[in-house]
């Protein structure tokens, strides 16, 4: 809904789903990295190696959005050797509170919730991780301005009933460890923000319902920019389309591939 109106309206309004361009190379290797560090915790204590980390990647790999094999091979390799790194420093016997664990928060006027990636107990504490695999390098403000990050701190809380104000986002390509650590004041406001921005979406669906066709793309007016190029629905977005006039390739959030454009895939 921040990103763009209209893009929420396509994925979570029209039925059926418009179809999505292709699938992001960058989103496989993101997905392969969670699910071995999720099958990793899974594994008994003795059987949490880095080398079993690093096996886990190929079991869990998809070569989806890549240039070509000989790509995606090389994004293998470099996802095995960030996960095996990753895993190295990590003590096989400090077992999580939850790993892909489902927390839930009722506020005043919303019921949210979200799946962490891990849920650390450090002692009397709980601390949200969130893996990271892509090229953004991350800093403070990452973490502190995240609403995702806010909610999973509070819904942690509230489900598991034990204080839950630090948030930390580890970065596997470079093994930086970014962390913030929320005020009862800062979380509550940042819980507004979320509150704010529920009733915006809420009103929005609401004069949806009566609205004529040709009203929706004023109630979900389209924010454009670069930014478009990313999108899922460009194919269905002519205000998009004006924006980014190429389309990026499926594999251009790769580092090497930073700026790669085409315009027919």
């Amino acid at each position: 809904w921040l990103d763009c109106p209209r893009r929420y309206r396509l994925n979570y309004i029209e039925r059926p789903t418009p179809p999505k361009g292709a699938p992001w190379a960058h989103n496989s290797i993101g997905a392969a990295v969670h699910s071995a560090l999720a099958g990793w915790w899974a594994l008994a204590v003795d059987g949490r190696t880095p080398e079993a980390a690093r096996r886990l990647v190929y079991e869990k790999w998809e070569s989806q959005g890549f240039r070509d094999d000989a790509q995606a091979d090389s994004w293998r390799e470099r996802a095995a050797d960030m996960v095996e790194g990753y895993a190295a420093t990590l003590d096989p016997a400090d077992e999580p509170v939850g790993v892909e664990r489902t927390v839930a928060l009722r506020t005043p006027r919303l019921a949210l919730s979200g799946r962490i990636d891990r849920l650390d107990r450090r002692g009397d504490e709980l601390v949200v991780v969130d893996y990271k695999t892509g090229r953004h390098i991350l800093t403070t403000d990452d973490a502190r301005g995240s609403l995702a990050l806010a909610i999973y701190a509070a819904a942690a809380a509230a489900t598991m009933r034990r204080p839950c104000r630090k948030v930390e986002l580890h970065h596997l390509p470079t093994g930086d460890v970014v962390a913030w650590e929320y005020t009862a004041e800062s979380l509550e406001r940042q819980l507004g923000r979320v509150e704010s921005i529920g009733i915006e979406v809420a009103q929005a669906h609401a004069e949806a319902a009566d609205a004529e066709a040709a009203q929706l793309d004023a109630i979900f007016a389209p924010r454009t920019g670069p930014q478009c190029g990313w999108c899922d629905f460009l194919d269905h977005c002519p205000d998009g389309q004006r924006a980014a006039p190429q389309r990026l390739r499926s594999w251009a959030g790769l580092a090497e591939d930073v700026s790669s454009t085409v315009d027919d895939l």
